[in-house]
């Protein structure tokens, strides 16, 4: 056994080079007015927004939420060049009313048009009333003369007369028609206009034409009046900045990809039920930068032909997860601490204690090793959160503390339903800690991505007549089936033993929501358990992929799966070596486990099972890494027997 190997940069103990910057809180932390340059840890994407901001170019931005796109739509159309902006207003088509027109004027010309001709609509509006007014009491007038005294007709006149008034009054003059109506007015706007469509439907981002239940009679409104706008429109000029851009239909795909060839796009109905469905306008501007955001599941549902598009005339670009644990870079945690509480406006600044306590918390979130969560938006939670406890304490300034409480205030769904499981585990003793169990495993899985899971697997093999068959259910069985046939090579190879004439029988303890193959080396130990009926130790528990081969690959969320283990009260668990610096664990937890690192299969079970069976991990043992043409890596870790970390 090699001595235990220790480094501080692993869990969250804290050293005196976290923060190379003195303050005494966030406040004395300068913030940069530019937003561009508040982005945290996105290096390529902002040089490349830097360019496609000069040149007007498109950019889709993939990667998981919380990792900044959206701030960087914001930032890019803070620094696109100051363009002359121009108002948009549609007018009535006097030919064709269904086909109102569309005119473009320098921003700030537009409201004084509209305002010259609602002026001489008042004029004529004027002169309209007193005509509806004059001509019924005319005719009332010359009833009455004419009535020769009968009241008959006099009251007949009276009728008359109200009739022509209510007329007139109903019917719109000439002159109100021909208002233009403004669609888009930048007579207040500076900067590059900027607009969120995450979400919309057609009509909000295509525009629209609202539907009119008197369309008759001179009773219907006007069809340039009905016309509504759509951000592409409003966007002119600008940025339009789009999330999950995948989950538009695809024929409104189809019509951004329009606007976006074309850079103007006409405004029509888009219902067909609807009146406004035969009004078309003439094509409206539309020339906007169109910032494009999703995960990898955006790339599969995007129309081929607009992601074509966006490529062909601008960026695509991967965000960033993590970035490495360095002096700079938790700088930049520590301004990102200062811009969240300037931006709430409610929670008051942190202490250095409490900035450094945020960067162990970005530390431990990261999936690298040496490396800290860009996952900002889930550290903001935490930040509001711990500012929330300080509030409630009465105190003036965010401390260490408050941030270490946040942690279990401010926890996932998946964190507390977990958390509830493991304390039915618990209460229903479903963790034999204090035994050894033939064909039983304690596994590790992650729940979700933020919570770590205790994974009980049990195996059991049966003589089959027909041909041996996997039996698990639901996802688990896919899983199973990989795990099953790496273990079958080993099997042959190692014990001489042919499983393929065996029902093996796999069953996952009350488990649900399991992802990934990190219970490879789970399933195996609990065949091979099975077959050999060796007692398995039950105060271990495990994770790690296997090969075909028998090394133990590594895996994801090691600093989550060992704390689950230590919540059902266990405490000592194998993970793979390329997994140990990955573990960023509290220094109670740390100092109350052993952490046990293997490299091969044979390391797995010379760590699990009961010491009267270690010898069968000798059957297993692989001797690939004496081949002389393998070239280790001088960092390497020498090749264990199972080193205790």
């Amino acid at each position: 056994m090699e001595p235990r190997e220790s480094n501080s940069s692993n869990g969250t103990d804290k050293d005196s080079s976290i923060l190379d910057i003195d303050f005494a809180n966030t406040g004395e932390i300068s913030i940069p007015s530019r937003i561009i340059d508040q982005v945290i840890g996105q290096e390529p994407a902002v040089n490349v927004l830097r360019k496609a901001a000069a040149q007007g170019r498109h950019v889709m931005l993939i990667g998981e939420p919380g990792t900044g796109k959206s701030l960087l739509g914001s930032a890019l159309a803070e620094m696109l060049p100051k363009n002359i902006l121009e108002d948009i207003l549609v007018v009535a088509n006097g030919e064709n009313p269904n086909n109102p027109k569309i005119v473009t004027l320098p921003a700030g010309e537009g409201r004084a048009r509209v305002e010259i001709a609602s002026e001489q609509a008042r004029k004529g509006e004027s002169a309209r009333s007193m005509f509806a007014i004059i001509i019924p009491l005319l005719i009332v007038l010359l009833g009455a003369i004419f009535s020769g005294g009968r009241p008959e007709i006099i009251l007949m006149s009276i009728f008359v007369g109200l009739f022509a008034f209510m007329v007139l009054n109903s019917v719109r003059s000439r002159s109100d028609v021909l208002i233009p109506k403004i669609l888009v007015d930048n007579s207040q706007v500076e900067n590059a206009p900027y607009f969120d469509g995450t979400g919309s439907h057609s009509g909000g981002l295509l525009g629209d034409v609202r539907h009119d239940p008197f369309q008759s009679g001179g009773l219907g409104t006007p069809p340039h009046e009905r016309v509504e706008v759509g951000l592409i429109h409003k966007a002119h000029k600008g940025v339009l900045y789009i999330d999950e851009i995948g989950t538009f239909h695809i024929k409104t795909q189809q019509q951004l990809l329009s606007a976006l060839q074309e850079k103007k796009f006409p405004i029509t109905g888009q219902s067909e039920l609807s009146s406004g469905a035969m009004v078309r306008t003439d094509a409206v501007p539309c020339n906007f930068v169109l910032i494009a955001a999703g995960n990898e599941e955006t790339i599969r549902n995007l129309h081929p032909a607009l992601r074509s598009r966006i490529r062909g005339q601008g960026y695509e670009l991967v965000m960033k997860h993590s970035m490495a644990d360095t002096l700079p870079n938790r700088r930049k945690i520590a301004r990102f601490v200062a811009q969240e509480v300037a931006k709430d406006h409610k929670i008051p600044h942190f202490t250095k204690s409490a900035v450094e306590a945020v960067i162990l918390e970005a530390r431990r979130r990261s999936p690298r090793k040496h490396s800290l969560s860009l996952k900002l938006r889930e550290l903001g939670g935490l930040i509001r959160a711990a500012g929330d406890l300080a509030i409630e304490k009465g105190v003036e300034l965010v401390t260490e503390e408050e941030v270490t409480s946040a942690r279990g205030v401010a926890t996932t769904l998946e964190n507390q339903l977990t958390n509830q499981y493991l304390e039915r585990m618990k209460d229903y003793d479903l963790v034999l800690i204090d035994k050894a169990v033939i064909g039983r495993v304690n596994g590790l899985s992650v729940v979700g991505d933020s919570s770590g899971s205790v994974m009980p697997i049990e195996a059991e093999i049966t003589p089959s007549q027909r041909g041996g068959k996997i039996i698990a259910t639901g996802q688990l069985r896919v899983m199973a089936r990989e795990s099953v046939q790496n273990i079958s090579a080993l099997i042959k190879k190692f014990m001489a033993k042919d499983i393929s004439n065996m029902d093996i029988h796999i069953q996952f303890v009350g488990t649900h929501g399991v992802e990934g193959d990190s219970a490879s080396i789970t399933i195996a130990t609990a065949i091979v358990s099975a077959i050999t009926n060796a007692p398995v130790r039950q105060d271990t528990a495990m994770t790690g992929s296997l090969s075909v081969r028998g090394h133990v690959l590594p895996i994801g969320g090691a600093t989550l799966k060992a704390e689950a283990a230590y919540k059902t009260g266990i405490k000592r668990i194998i993970l793979p070596r390329q997994n140990f610096e990955d573990l960023h664990l509290d220094p109670k937890i740390k100092d109350d486990m052993e952490i046990i690192v293997v490299d091969s299969f044979s390391d797995v079970l010379r760590n699990i099972l009961i010491p009267e069976f270690a010898d069968l991990a000798d059957k297993f043992k692989t001797n690939y890494d004496s081949v002389d043409f393998v070239v280790k890596s001088k960092k390497s870790l020498p090749p264990g027997k199972g080193t205790p970390a």
